[in-house]
C-alpha cells in the first residue's frame, strides 16, 4: 500500500492549526477572573501559602514554575496529584480557566492589593 505524501502534509498542517486554535483560549469574563483569583488566594493559598510562597504545597511563584511546562501545570490543576494532598479542581473550573490561572502564576499572580482592586 502506497501513502500519498501530500495527504500526510495536509493532515499535519490541520493538526498544527488545531493545536494553535486549542492554545488560543479566550480569557474568562471579568467576574469569573475575580472568582478565580479569589479561589487561588483562598483555596490554593490554604496549602501553598496565602502569598503563594509555599506551605504544605510548593511555592507557586514565577521563579519556581519557570522550568515547568504550562500544559503539565494545567493537568495538575485539573486532575491533582495522586498520593499527595493536591486535589483536582476540574469540578470547579474548565481547562481554559486552569490555563488562565497557570499563565497568571507563571507571570506573577496579582499581589493582594491588586486583588482588592479587582474586587471593586
Amino acid at each position: 500500500m502506497r501513502f500519498d505524501r501530500s495527504l500526510w502534509v495536509h493532515v499535519l498542517v490541520l493538526l498544527g492549526v488545531a493545536a494553535v486554535a486549542a492554545s488560543a483560549q479566550a480569557e474568562p469574563a471579568t467576574e469569573r477572573q475575580r472568582e478565580l483569583v479569589n479561589m487561588v488566594r483562598q483555596d490554593c493559598g490554604s496549602c501553598h501559602g496565602l502569598t503563594l510562597k509555599g506551605g504544605l504545597g510548593p511555592a507557586l511563584l514565577p521563579e519556581t514554575l519557570r522550568d515547568k511546562p504550562a500544559d503539565a501545570l494545567v493537568a495538575t490543576v485539573m486532575m491533582g496529584r495522586p498520593g499527595t494532598a493536591m486535589p483536582g479542581w476540574a469540578p470547579f473550573m474548565n481547562e481554559s480557566e486552569a490555563a488562565w490561572i497557570v499563565q497568571r502564576l507563571m507571570q506573577g499572580f496579582p499581589p493582594v492589593a491588586a486583588q482588592m482592586e479587582l474586587s471593586k
